[in-house]
């Protein structure tokens, strides 16, 4: 449909799905990546739904109360698709590039492909007086905290709570444009030459001083345009994420459990620093996404055993011996990668908190009697939660005496320390520290 659209057509027409997944995300609960995925729009317009979708939804809470204001209505009064159109067309004059006269237009005319022509005027005058009013909407919109961080009210206090002299940044962060991070592969070629290749391919990176695997790109790229990408030689992970292999330091002759391994990021890369493993299992509950873990192996050139499994639930998957590494990579509420996954804002919720905490504490109890005497676990979030992180380790600590935190002792002979914040035990990397995502590790042997 949409390649059939003509040039007038196809602004506003970006609009229309650009506003049905925001409603798929704020109504529907439905991942923003999914979302985007059913609008199916032709080439030319992909770009701009997606630009549009993830602004709205980055800035929502802010949106959202400018438009209360400027609507003086209560807004579930309003039409759903009309209420959410509204919002794309605030988030292009807050925020978007589009001059405004053409985001006005565009917009207003998007009532069309969406079938509420009659809302032409509402939505006219909604953005017409935004741009009129702009200073004092926003003003008025940031008395509440919600609205001025861009983050829902409840994440804004737990942030304050867990991080006062810090919170401020985490929720910027939390609204930026995430940079694209690379792991070369180090089994195929050096971090040096492969920064060349990039040169020689007119793409501009930086290194990181504590992860020697990774390089910033000056702007994001597609994949295609990595040399090498598709032969395996490297590979987009965070830098943050790139450091569980560090902290995991599996070596040569190790059999290693990665507890929830999907899409596989993490497991390749501890292959492709210890080729000579007995044995990586890979773990992981969703058949779909132990595809993605074989898929992300197989371009790797990568062997490992990938299983479908619980890890709450060993029995139905483990032959009994111990493993000399432990990796779990807990589900959480992503916290920490808000500002890769905007819609995180919208689909986490307060109570969510403890609904994953007693997951994180079932797969800490479930895998621990798998180490090895001797043995290490890594458990690792991309939350900045205190109830998932520290908190969550001091009571494994309180109820398991045999064992030892050595997160710091884990770091010691790093080539450079990342800049972590707070106490421990185990460490937090907020959200913009070095560039990264939020990320949290703690490192625990078993006493023999």
């Amino acid at each position: 449909m949409c390649a059939m659209l003509g040039i007038m057509d196809s602004a506003p027409q970006a609009r229309a799905l650009a506003t049905r997944a925001v409603l798929a995300v704020a109504r529907d609960g439905r991942n923003l990546e999914d979302a985007l995925t059913g609008a199916e729009p032709g080439p030319a317009l992909k770009a701009t739904v997606q630009s549009l979708a993830f602004g709205t939804i980055r800035w929502y809470p802010e949106l959202e109360s400018c438009l209360r204001v400027l609507s003086g209505r209560p807004l579930d009064r309003l039409d759903p698709e009309v209420r959410a159109l509204a919002l794309v067309g605030l988030y292009q004059l807050a925020h978007g590039e589009t001059p405004p006269h053409a985001a006005v237009g565009e917009t207003v005319e998007a009532t069309r492909p969406l079938g509420r022509p009659r809302a032409a005027g509402f939505i006219n005058a909604i953005l017409r007086r935004f741009l009129r009013e702009r200073e004092s909407v926003l003003a008025t919109a940031h008395r509440d905290p919600a609205a001025r961080f861009a983050h829902p009210g409840w994440m804004v206090q737990a942030f304050e709570r867990d991080w006062p002299e810090h919170f401020q940044c985490i929720l910027h962060a939390g609204n930026g444009h995430p940079p694209m991070w690379l792991r070369v592969n180090a089994r195929r070629v050096t971090t040096t030459d492969y920064q060349a290749r990039l040169v020689d391919a007119g793409i501009d990176s930086v290194g990181c001083a504590f992860v020697p695997e990774a390089l910033r790109l000056s702007r994001p790229v597609e994949v295609a345009r990595l040399p090498g990408f598709a032969d395996g030689e490297v590979s987009v992970q965070d830098a943050a994420a790139q450091l569980a292999a560090r902290f995991l330091d599996a070596r040569p002759g190790m059999l290693v459990l990665d507890a929830c391994a999907a899409p596989g990021g993490k497991a390749c890369h501890v292959l492709e620093l210890v080729p000579g493993l007995e044995e990586l299992v890979a773990l992981d509950l969703d058949p779909g996404r132990t595809r993605r873990i074989t898929d992300n192996l197989n371009r790797l050139g990568l062997a490992a055993t990938v299983v479908t499994g619980d890890a709450c639930a060993p029995g139905g998957w483990w032959n009994g011996r111990p493993f000399d590494r432990i990796l779990v990579d807990a589900p959480c509420t992503g916290t920490g990668v808000i500002r890769r996954h905007p819609d995180i804002k919208l689909l986490r919720h307060p109570g969510d908190v403890e609904a994953f905490v007693n997951r994180q504490r079932n797969l800490l109890a479930a895998v621990w009697p798998l180490l090895r005497p001797g043995g290490r676990l890594v458990y690792a979030t991309c939350s900045v939660l205190k109830a998932e992180n520290a908190e969550l380790v001091e009571g494994f600590l309180a109820g398991n005496p045999e064992a030892a935190e050595v997160t710091e002792s884990a770091r010691l002979f790093w080539p450079a320390q990342p800049p972590v914040a707070g106490p421990g035990p185990g460490v937090a990397l907020l959200t913009g520290a070095a560039d990264t995502d939020g990320f949290y590790y703690a490192c625990f042997e078993k006493r023999a």
